[in-house]
């Protein structure tokens, strides 16, 4: 019996113990301070960040009224939006040297300022074969009957609206009939995207000459501020914190004239020592397998000097 008793005894005494344990591990848990010595920084990722927007800027030689809020303001905001569409910006900086080498050229020998090819940047990002949902087509983004209308071939075999040199030749007719309709390269650059006739109409109800002065679509209204954007990140990426070191290289061509029917574009491309997937890599403008020229029109092919690269 006394040892029964001892034994509860001891049981009740260890609890009691327990419980005490328990209740001081509590209350020194409660009381601990975490402290972070002084010389380790605790590194927070910023919610937002702000970006640089440059005291001026011009398009085409026509200064932007950047001391305007709303002019100064917009156009910050295509500095965000492209700014930290990282992988989109990235891309358009290494493939713009190819693509402008071959755009450049031509905007001159038309007298269209070298700022637009800023317009096929933000329409595009340079891709020839981009296609729009309303079904713009190409560098430049144009609509089918726009193509015919500026003497481009839109056919089932030829869409020449795919061919770079002959679309910017294209945009470079339509810009300079639109600056000479409204007198600034400003207004003709939202023509291009708005057309000339909305514009135009829009300049009579507003009874407003400038293109900063227009109440007009979103679109239209972020156009030019769009076009401006790409031009200075474009010229000075480091202040957006772009840091693109290698560029894909210039492609040099040759051209090669058909004048007659392709009974298969395969058998052309393999005559020529490349593949039919490279000869749509630089024509894409031929649009089937074969080629009728019913009208034996002349047609030059590009073909890559250097062969072996592809």
């Amino acid at each position: 019996m006394k040892q029964k008793e001892l034994l509860i005894y001891l049981c009740i005494t260890v609890s009691i113990l327990n419980i005490f344990a328990i209740l001081f591990s509590a209350k020194s848990h409660k009381t601990e301070k975490v402290n972070i010595p002084s010389k380790v920084s605790v590194n927070h990722t910023p919610s937002s960040s702000d970006v640089y927007v440059p005291n001026s800027i011009e398009l085409a030689g026509e200064t932007t009224p950047i001391q305007r809020n709303d002019v100064k303001e917009s156009l910050k905001k295509e500095l965000i939006v492209n700014t930290y569409l990282h992988s989109h910006t990235i891309q358009i900086l290494k493939i713009a040297p190819r693509v402008f080498s071959i755009i450049e050229p031509i905007l001159k020998a038309h007298g269209v300022p070298d700022d637009f090819k800023y317009l096929a940047v933000i329409e595009s990002k340079l891709d020839p074969k981009a296609i729009s949902p309303a079904g713009a087509v190409g560098a430049w983004q144009i609509m089918k009957a726009t193509g015919k209308e500026l003497g481009l071939e839109v056919t089932n075999d030829i869409d020449e609206r795919y061919n770079i040199e002959r679309s910017t030749e294209a945009a470079a007719e339509y810009l300079q009939k639109a600056y000479k309709k409204f007198g600034t390269w400003t207004l003709a650059a939202a023509a291009y995207n708005g057309g000339s006739a909305m514009i135009a109409k829009q300049m009579k109800i507003q009874k407003e000459e400038n293109y900063y002065d227009l109440l007009l679509g979103e679109e239209t209204e972020r156009y030019v501020f769009r076009i401006l954007a790409m031009k200075q990140i474009m010229n000075s990426p480091e202040k957006y914190n772009f840091n693109v070191k290698k560029i894909f290289l210039t492609e040099p061509t040759q051209k090669v004239e058909v004048k007659g029917s392709i009974k298969s574009w395969a058998e052309f491309a393999q005559s020529q020592g490349i593949t039919y997937k490279t000869l749509k890599r630089f024509n894409p403008w031929l649009r089937k397998t074969d080629l009728n020229n019913s009208r034996k029109k002349t047609y030059q092919i590009s073909i890559p000097v250097k062969k072996e690269l592809y």
